[in-house]
């Protein structure tokens, strides 16, 4: 694999608390909780980084479900534009996602909006507690979303079931499946009714891109580590899937960190693919 390491997708907090005032700059809050969906719009209401608006996983962006597209399928790319315009995001606007910490849920709307053609976009690196823990203010107040019209062009590639079907076979790309190594070997799993993984996943725990202090490795560490676990494929031969198509975008995220773009995602991933009991599972 070649090329140079771009510019980060990542954002400090240094950098987010010096251009906080900038009118084109918009913050939005992705935090979420799978077990309690209600918690992060609730945890947002009590305090947030000041001019941040809401953005929730299930209402805003993921699609509906219909039994068989997985729990967070993908919304309709226009549905999408039309929903981020009304939080104030435009085609100029710049925006800043976070969530707790971890950036498993900031990196679904990096992904979403990186979809939708629009590469402004970053994720801030350690999320809200790292926004604390640098003795930053928190504001209760919801501002006023200005309303925008936010442009979508497909920019960024998926991959269906019946592609990871054929490619059983064909071999033309890696599976990496960001969801813990028990869930991925088939244990404790809590979220989906049947436990393992598709066969000839390789597993990347999306945790495993972040330091001790929660924020991201160096993108000279992610990159050493995302090419010693693809074994020199190229980034367009790599598609991310997880359980539902959310945590996958957080090593999509790593792997762009790392200077390795061109990756795809899965997006129905672990909970669509079982949906379908014909679907082979290896554990």
């Amino acid at each position: 694999m070649s090329g140079t390491v771009p510019s980060s997708p990542l954002l400090s907090v240094a950098g987010l608390a010096a251009q906080l005032s900038d009118p084109a700059l918009r913050v939005v809050d992705c935090r979420h909780d799978l077990a309690n969906p209600a918690a992060g719009e609730a945890a947002y209401g009590v305090g947030h980084i000041p001019g941040a608006v809401f953005a929730h996983l299930d209402r805003d962006l993921s699609g509906a479900m219909n039994g068989r597209n997985g729990r967070h399928p993908l919304p309709e790319a226009a549905t999408l534009a039309a929903r981020l315009g009304l939080l104030g995001i435009g085609p100029e606007t710049r925006v800043v996602a976070y969530d707790d910490g971890p950036g498993m849920f900031a990196a679904r709307l990096w992904w979403l909006l990186r979809w939708l053609g629009h590469d402004r976009v970053a994720v801030l690196d350690g999320g809200l507690a790292a926004w604390k823990s640098a003795g930053h203010p928190l504001e209760t107040p919801r501002p006023e979303p200005i309303s925008e019209h936010l442009p979508w062009r497909s920019a960024m590639d998926v991959v269906s079931a019946g592609e990871v079907l054929e490619n059983l076979d064909r071999r033309a790309f890696q599976l990496v499946d960001a969801r813990a190594p028990d869930r991925f070997r088939g244990e404790n799993e809590t979220l989906d009714p049947v436990g393992g993984h598709i066969p000839g996943a390789i597993n990347r725990f999306f945790r495993d891109n972040l330091a001790p202090d929660g924020t991201f490795k160096p993108a000279a560490r992610l990159r050493q580590e995302w090419q010693t676990l693809l074994a020199g494929r190229d980034p367009a031969r790599v598609v991310h899937q997880c359980g539902s198509g959310v945590t996958a975008c957080h090593n999509l995220l790593a792997m762009e960190v790392a200077g390795l773009a061109g990756s795809r995602l899965y997006a129905g991933s672990w909970s669509e693919w079982v949906s379908d009991p014909a679907r082979p599972v290896a554990r």
